[in-house]
């Protein structure tokens, strides 16, 4: 069956100041969030949990996807992005992993936004209110540090213990005055070649 949907929100924050130094761009982060049935809770150790990934992930996939982009304004404008879930205490971290560590989920949002990078990720268990994280990166280039960023927000009711808090995440714009440099200047004062950055 799809997923058993409790509830949905969007969290969106504006850094219009950071260091005291007004942001010439500001920096806008957006979180979109499904509360969701555990589709495994009260079974005990369930062997094979692909039949419920396929059947949960690609809708929740398209269904965030949809909220992201309706907040962003399109697709286009996403610059950064990442996903995240905590599984409730009676679940498992593997619960949480399965349904945002699979294409069924992801590809949904990578096409909408036109990304070349794999989708940064945080999987966690905890109880309602827990920390939720959303580490993001440049949907196109994985060596921008200037679009390393984390959403933290949380839910107050949720996760439940028999819940999962299935979420998406997105930036328009990085961070304001960035000034770390980029981890292709790193790996020139190191000597290493860009594609092969371990030297390995």
């Amino acid at each position: 069956m799809p997923a058993e949907i409790r509830k949905t929100l969007v969290h969106v924050e504006n850094t219009l100041i950071e260091g005291g130094r007004v942001a010439e761009t500001p920096l806008t982060l957006i979180a979109a969030m499904a509360v969701i049935r555990n589709p495994w809770a009260g079974r005990g150790f369930v062997e094979d949990l692909t039949p419920d990934i396929r059947d949960c992930a690609p809708g929740l996939g398209a269904l965030l996807t949809e909220m992201i982009l309706d907040a962003a304004g399109g697709g286009d404008r996403v610059e950064g992005y990442g996903k995240s879930a905590i599984v409730g205490l009676g679940g498992e971290v593997e619960h949480a992993s399965a349904l945002i560590h699979t294409l069924h989920f992801g590809n949904h949002y990578r096409n909408a936004v036109g990304a070349k990078s794999y989708l940064s990720f945080c999987n966690t268990r905890g109880p309602a209110n827990a920390p939720l994280m959303i580490p993001l990166m440049d949907k196109n280039d994985g060596g921008r540090r200037s679009h390393y960023l984390t959403i933290q927000t949380s839910v107050a009711d949720a996760p439940a213990a028999d819940e999962i808090l299935i979420a998406l995440g997105a930036s328009i714009g990085g961070r304001p005055h960035h000034r770390i440099g980029d981890r292709y200047q790193d790996l020139k004062e190191l000597g290493h070649d860009a594609d092969n950055p371990a030297a390995v």
